[in-house]
């Protein structure tokens, strides 16, 4: 089963910041671009986000995940 998301969904629900956490260490990231909607990869010379950012993203993860939490177990379930 497949449900397309936007990628101001995705950046929204805390997602897009979570996973380039864990690609910044390869010197990647997954970029959106605002105008068009359109998510691509990167490679990138950063590595991390500054505090705020970081507290924000787990903030918002953390709403998703509570948000999500029944029809994720359920699911994975299935």
């Amino acid at each position: 089963m497949l449900k397309r998301i936007t990628g101001k969904e995705f950046r929204e629900s805390g997602l897009l910041w979570f996973v380039n956490t864990k690609l910044h260490l390869f010197g990647m990231a997954i970029v959106l671009d605002m105008d068009t909607d359109e998510l691509y990869a990167a490679r990138v010379k950063f590595r991390g986000f500054d505090n705020e950012n970081n507290t924000n993203g787990y903030i918002k993860v953390s709403e998703y995940l509570k948000d999500n939490a029944e029809v994720l177990l359920k699911e994975s379930k299935e």
